[in-house]
């Protein structure tokens, strides 16, 4: 993409493509995923999608960078409260369900063993020095940081759209959420909380 700023009709037209193109990848991962109807359901052309983003592939790790971006800013993690942490990561898979499968297509198309990312320190690095903090004050029980962060997402996503038993949907009854909440919380809590 250039470097240029971009006029006003130029960062809708941009964010269009983002919007459509993340429903596209995330119902047909990146293979199945077609430029054709990405630009016409964004209403624009094969050009600009590929001005803004090189290809169909840059098109996808933008979408997918972003979304990961997007959890560690809008569920940040508090490793001194995991419990919590998973509580509103299921929450946010309620939400955007797009995002839990973003990864999955990932995982299944580009990087099926090792970390889901090729630098994974970018987005990790801060979480697991808030879960080593956090074991260093004796709040939370001894392990690996990294080990403890993987498990506590892994309940968080027990009913995400990955789930081989179960995926869930925003349109349940509230109870129903909540009683999942409260199940997580604490099963979080006794899986990683220092008695």
């Amino acid at each position: 993409m250039s470097d240029r700023p971009l006029t006003t009709r130029g960062a809708a037209t941009y964010q269009r493509i983002l919007d459509v193109a993340t429903e596209e990848f995330a119902a047909y991962g990146i293979a199945g995923a077609r430029v054709e109807r990405i630009v016409a359901a964004a209403r624009t052309n094969k050009a600009q999608l590929y001005a803004y983003f090189g290809s169909k592939e840059g098109l996808f790790d933008a979408i997918f960078l972003s979304s990961l971006e997007r959890i560690v800013n809008v569920v940040p993690i508090d490793a001194t409260d995991l419990a919590d942490w998973a509580v509103r990561l299921y929450d946010e898979y309620l939400r955007r369900p797009d995002l839990i499968r973003l990864a999955t297509w990932v995982r299944l198309e580009r990087r099926p063993a090792g970390h889901l990312v090729e630098d994974p320190d970018r987005l990790e690095d801060s979480k697991l020095g808030a879960i080593a903090r956090a074991q260093a004050a004796g709040l939370v029980r001894e392990g690996d940081p990294f080990d403890l962060m993987a498990m506590v997402i892994a309940m968080s996503m027990a009913w995400s759209p990955v789930s081989n038993v179960y995926a869930a949907t925003d349109e349940e009854p509230a109870d129903v959420h909540e009683r999942r909440r409260a199940l997580l919380r604490e099963s979080v809590r006794r899986a990683v909380t220092v008695a």
